[in-house]
């Protein structure tokens, strides 16, 4: 599923990158990369040695990442399956997640299957850090995420780009209460 209607502009991409590790061998997975609009600004910030992981639903878009981001470890599988996907990879725990899931557009079970995963699978003092289009704030499904994440983390933050069509929110989420 693709819930972007335009590419993720740099701006996001460089705030979002700031939660992932610059030092030591981190472990970074992205969520629903899509065609990889945030993952080079992830990628210019990992320290050597560090790993990222781009896990991807879509066979067309696993197939243009593998062709143009041949540094990212891209895994065909579903967000929902993370801890056995990250176990198949040789990988316990991961220090930040970083998801462009369309949290506005997934039912309730599919929303909590997943956030549940990524709970479950960051280091105690790892980060969660969610993408949404501000005007779908007001749905429904988006109110009910933005719940979800105050009862699934111990601090929630928020942050809007505005210099993205249409504009991003941000949530930057730590230490998971699971």
């Amino acid at each position: 599923m693709v819930g972007a209607a335009t590419p993720t502009s740099a701006a996001v991409a460089a705030t979002v990158a700031q939660v992932v590790p610059s030092t030591g061998k981190p472990v970074v997975v992205e969520l629903g990369p899509g065609t990889g609009s945030l993952s080079d600004g992830i990628h210019a910030r990992l320290p050597l040695g560090a790993r990222h992981l781009g896990i991807e639903l879509g066979e067309d878009l696993v197939a243009h990442l593998r062709e143009h981001k041949p540094w990212l470890e891209v895994v065909h599988g579903d967000a929902g399956e993370l801890q056995g996907l990250l176990a198949d990879q040789g990988i316990g725990k991961v220090d930040a997640i970083i998801s462009s899931i369309p949290w506005s557009l997934l039912d309730d079970a599919t929303q909590d299957r997943i956030l549940g995963q990524a709970a479950q699978a960051l280091k105690p003092h790892g980060a969660f850090t969610a993408l949404t289009y501000l005007p779908a704030e007001r749905t429904r499904n988006a109110r009910r995420f933005r719940g979800r994440l105050h009862e699934t983390f111990d601090e929630v933050l928020t942050h809007t780009t505005w210099r993205n069509f249409p504009p991003i929110l941000h949530y930057l989420c730590r230490r998971p209460l699971v």
